[in-house]
């Protein structure tokens, strides 16, 4: 199977690494990107429901509309695609996921094809924004988008409303400013040395259907616990399709914020609630690292079609060494990293 530019099909093993649906959203937004005609197999073999659920569906399905690209496989539980782009269009797109699957990994996975392809483009998207199960959007807008901004990319996020699982039912939409090129970006100020000064430091508590007294006891906790009396607080009462419950503490400044994050549960009370988060954000402190395992691993593509850029971070997850591979195969491009100390991994492109 061959496109225009007669480009053989490269076949990735969705089960590899991590095996879960970062190889598919890293393979479709750089199929996009190159024009490279894809096939995966065993999608998410090693899951106990394998294949295509809802929201990765919606990912395929998104990509296939932004590039009219020739599609089989594309229906809920398969484990084989085959993904044949043609060149990017920009627009205005809708994408309902229909379930409290997330939203954020479906505009992840356009996003970048969408932003190179020199028009404007507006995304709405329906379904989870804050489940638990992958960033929400208050990451995405708040460690993930500013990152891109550093380098060179503008959007703007409007929410309508958040969707909590089990429910669903978020919606809302971002404006994509196009840029011919994204800028390398370093990443090496350490989260303990801006943990210093207390004016970047943020306990953030969304309720929606909540009580009041939830997010203030979350907040109290977490400043107890952090010794941050002096940090910026918040809580943010959103409106939302369902009940809900999110908290965030994040540290950092412009380009730079870490952000950890915990759904409220039935059950789990506001200060264990709080503590979860806590005990994420110490480990990252005492590593000196300056990004989080989490948004280290969403910023490898955008390095990769940058050229350049290094950044300081805690563990290699499964997904960050997932990824660098789906890259490395499809681009050519081969992200480096070195283990600094026990806690501490440097990863960077020359």
């Amino acid at each position: 199977m061959t496109t225009k530019t007669n480009k053989p099909t490269i076949i990735i093993d969705g089960s590899k690494g991590e095996g879960g649906g970062q190889v598919l959203r890293t393979a479709l937004s750089l199929s996009m990107l190159l024009n490279q005609p894809i096939e995966i197999k065993n999608i998410r073999a090693g899951r106990k429901k394998p294949g295509l659920k809802r929201q990765h569906l919606t990912c395929v399905l998104a990509a296939q509309q932004i590039c009219d690209a020739h599609v089989t496989g594309a229906e809920l539980n398969s484990q084989n695609i085959t993904f044949v782009p043609n060149q990017v269009q920009a627009g205005e797109y809708e994408f309902k996921i229909g379930t409290a699957g997330s939203t954020v990994l479906v505009c992840q996975t356009i996003l970048l094809p969408l932003a190179l392809s020199g028009e404007p483009s507006t995304v709405s998207l329906q379904g989870g924004t804050h489940n638990g199960m992958s960033p929400s959007l208050t990451f995405f807008e708040h460690s993930f988008m500013p990152a891109l901004k550093s380098m060179g990319l503008n959007c703007e996020i409007k929410t309508h409303k958040l969707g909590f699982f089990p429910a669903g039912g978020g919606s809302w939409q971002i404006d994509i400013t196009p840029l011919t090129s994204l800028k390398p970006c370093q990443f090496e100020q350490s989260g303990a040395e801006l943990e210093l000064q207390q004016s970047n430091c943020n306990v953030l508590s969304i309720v929606a259907g909540v009580k009041d007294s939830v997010a203030s006891r979350e907040i109290k906790e977490a400043q107890s616990q952090l010794s941050w009396e002096h940090a910026n607080t918040e809580i943010d009462r959103a409106k939302a399709y369902g009940n809900g419950n999110s908290f965030h503490l994040s540290v950092g400044q412009a380009k730079q914020v870490a952000m950890f994050e915990q759904i409220g549960e039935l059950g789990l009370s506001a200060e264990r609630v709080a503590g979860r988060a806590v005990k994420s954000l110490k480990h990252y402190l005492k590593s000196g690292a300056a990004v989080e395992e989490h948004l280290a691993d969403q910023l490898l593509l955008p390095m990769a079609l940058a050229g350049g850029g290094s950044f300081t971070t805690t563990a290699l997850s499964s997904h960050t060494t997932t990824n660098i591979d789906v890259i490395a195969q499809l681009s050519g491009i081969k992200i480096k990293t070195q283990q600094l100390n026990e806690h501490l991994w440097k990863v960077y492109l020359d």
